[in-house]
């Protein structure tokens, strides 16, 4: 009776370490999956963050006197909808 008391205290520390253990069997089942698909997307990763990066350093640094570069930022943030629609007939 004492011992089922004592296990029934830990019941949250045995669920605890019941799913630390279903977590690091299953990264380690996926781990590999998931660095193959890593190093085959990286260049995309790595070209969209450097694209990225130059679009905040250039809205950032430019001057505020130049409206060139609020256009190409609203050029680039617009959604491309056009409002003659002639082309649709």
């Amino acid at each position: 009776m004492e011992i089922s008391q004592r296990l029934l205290k830990l019941r949250y520390h045995f669920v605890a370490a019941l799913i630390l253990c279903i977590t690091l069997f299953t990264l380690i089942l996926i781990a590999p999956t998931f660095i193959t698909l890593f190093t085959y997307f990286c260049p995309l990763f790595l070209s969209t963050t450097i694209v990225l990066a130059l679009v905040f350093i250039f809205a950032r640094n430019s001057s505020s006197e130049s409206s060139l570069h609020k256009t190409l930022l609203d050029y680039v943030a617009a959604s491309h909808l056009h409002e003659d629609s002639s082309f649709l007939d």
